[in-house]
């Protein structure tokens, strides 16, 4: 079994077979480790003997000498950069490598900056709650679903109001017809020991104009316009 720079390694008990001499090992082979992303190589620690180069123009200047290549980018007070490291030859890249990473590095903390990470928010009912209560709750819902956050509806009973559980189901049902525009039931509403509890997520896209509900679970009437 070879083992590599010269080194043949044999498990315990095998037969040894001459094999012969171990070839050298391979200069300047990228090795990709898997799961880990890999550093440019940049300069000196490109040490294969040709190179197709790109120029910081994005022209094709062909194949060069490794030598060459980096004179050329010396030259011009630039680097040579690797950036195709499986071609044969590789291609390299006359840049500001500096610059590069920067301008680099300033991206991906600007993307996540900007990716959100969902949360799971809770609103709190009870099943006898008056219509501005709920009506607040609910407002607090709907921006906690535009800023794309799960959003928990929580219906507590006590005492005597476990004998009424359709109070509590009447609001869970208000709370889908004035969410309906905007958010997506994620967990059907579902009764735990006094609570009745129901996750609603936001849909993708734009929300559409909502439908006024009351807490009874009807949709509510605008008044005429009087004369």
């Amino acid at each position: 079994m070879r083992a590599g720079r010269g080194f043949c390694v044999f498990p315990p008990g095998a037969l040894f077979v001459p094999c012969g001499p171990c070839p050298p090992p391979t200069e300047g082979v990228a090795i990709t480790i898997p799961g880990k992303q890999q550093e440019a190589r940049v300069n000196e620690r490109i040490r294969v003997p040709q190179v197709r180069v790109i120029g910081d123009d994005g022209s094709q200047v062909g194949i060069l000498s490794t030598r060459d290549a980096l004179a050329m980018a010396q030259s011009k007070g630039l680097d040579l950069v690797e950036v195709a490291a499986t071609s044969r030859p590789p291609v390299c890249r006359i840049m500001d490598y500096g610059k590069f990473k920067y301008e680099q590095n300033l991206r991906a903390r600007k993307a996540k900056k900007n990716q959100h990470q969902m949360q799971l928010k809770e609103v709190k009912m009870r099943p006898k709650i008056e219509d501005h209560d709920y009506n607040f709750k609910l407002r607090h819902a709907r921006e906690f679903l535009e800023e794309r956050n799960k959003v928990k509806f929580t219906v507590t009973f006590r005492g005597r109001e476990m004998a009424h559980q359709e109070l509590g189901h009447k609001i869970i049902q208000a709370i889908l017809t004035d969410l309906a525009d905007i958010a997506l039931v994620e967990t059907p509403a579902r009764q735990e020991g006094r609570t009745l509890s129901m996750v609603m997520t936001p849909k993708a896209g734009k929300p559409v104009e909502p439908k006024k509900a009351t807490p009874e679970g009807k949709p509510s009437e605008q008044a005429p316009p009087t004369n």
